[in-house]
């Protein structure tokens, strides 16, 4: 007579079965909240592991802030008097007589459109000769004209114009709608506005930076602060290299979220809602909304804020714990700032792998049965 086993003996079948299968390791995306907690400095790790609040998202919001320094910003815009070498002059020239010097037969005025200073800064003008137009006014040169020209033909009337220059240029790359080099005009004196002469930005502005480099001095600003605040804007200067770009910042996203990679900010500042949305969001059937966490080297300085210390040196690896949870869970998050570099970890809810246990068990249990049904047809049992 065979005998049946025990309902005990089966269950302790079952729990040796689990045992073996947890030995051996199943396949996760990574640490679970009690490991990365048993790496803290506090149970002799060499990470400090904080839950955030309040007093740490304070201590912790540090954006990167852009702009120009004081040197730029008191560069006054170029003056629009004075000639310099390499400007472009429009010149018109009226004679009081019908049979003129330099007028077409039937007309009274001559027009002499882009006359070039040349690099001594001097134009030629029929009639008038070699005139020194660098460091004098177009005012000015109209008037050397005149005098030069009222003793070979009665009363002339000169009008000077400047068409391009202030013997200035600067070079525009990067995206932007039309790379190149352009002329400093009357209207496009600042930064601003030669952004627009060059067509615009071609990247979603809000994660645009432009950076001007001028002699060995560089500065940064964002795009958005350019135009939304007109006292950062700038005076341009010959020689300037204007740099637009995209924003370089990213974050690394793992663990249970619905995208595992390394992610580039959208914004100028992202908080931890967003940079978490901005990956799909928890896996609802297995994150654990209970351990979302953001990895970070920290400042000495933010690090002592935020452990309430004095004796920190040099950068501290920091875990941030976010319980999404608790009833101001999301506000935490929402406040919470992610800066370059971060690490978003999400971690598995328990039961995930109890369920990945007991599915490779019955998947195991279930192989092991077929086998023997196998083996039983063949042998003719």
């Amino acid at each position: 007579m065979k005998r049946t086993p025990s309902r005990w003996a089966r269950s302790v079948a079952l729990l040796a079965a689990v045992s073996v299968l947890a030995s051996c390791g199943l396949p996760r995306v990574g640490p679970n909240k009690r490991e990365i907690f048993a790496g803290s400095v506090q149970r002799e790790g060499d990470a400090f592991i904080v839950a955030v609040n309040d007093r740490v998202t304070r201590a912790t919001a540090i954006v990167p802030a852009l702009g120009f320094s004081e040197a730029f910003k008191n560069a006054g815009v170029v003056g629009s008097d004075v000639i310099n070498p390499g400007d472009t002059l429009g010149l018109t020239i009226w004679e009081n007589v019908d049979d003129g010097l330099l007028a077409a037969d039937a007309t009274n005025s001559t027009a002499l459109e882009e006359v070039q200073v040349d690099g001594s800064g001097f134009i030629f003008v029929p009639y008038a000769g070699r005139i020194k137009a660098a460091g004098n006014s177009p005012e000015a040169i109209r008037r050397v004209i005149t005098q030069r020209l009222e003793d070979q033909t009665p009363d002339p009337q000169v009008q000077v114009r400047r068409l391009a220059g202030d013997g200035s240029t600067v070079s525009l790359v990067g995206a932007v709608g039309g790379q190149g080099v352009y002329a400093i005009e009357r209207p496009t004196r600042t930064l601003s506005a030669m952004l627009a002469r060059a067509g615009g930005v071609t990247i979603v502005p809000e994660i645009a930076q432009v950076t001007v480099q001028r002699g060995g001095e560089s500065g940064k600003i964002w795009f958005q602060d350019l135009y939304e605040h007109p006292g950062m804007d700038i005076a341009l200067r010959g020689g300037d290299k204007i740099l637009v770009e995209e924003d370089t910042r990213a974050f690394t996203a793992l663990g249970a979220t619905g995208t595992q990679a390394r992610v580039p900010f959208e914004t100028q500042t992202l908080s931890a809602v967003e940079a978490i949305a901005q990956v799909g969001g928890l896996l609802t059937s297995s994150a654990d909304p209970t351990g979302v966490f953001i990895f970070r080297n920290e400042p000495a300085e933010i690090a002592n804020q935020v452990m309430g210390r004095t004796d920190l040196i040099g950068e501290q690896r920091m875990v941030y714990v976010l319980d999404l949870t608790e009833p101001n869970g999301l506000f935490m998050a929402r406040d919470f700032v992610v800066r370059d570099q971060d690490l978003l970890y999400v971690t598995e809810a328990p039961f995930t792998q109890w369920d990945k246990t007991i599915a490779a068990l019955t998947g195991s249990l279930s192989a092991v049965s077929t086998v023997t049904t196998a083996s039983t047809a063949l042998s003719g049992g």
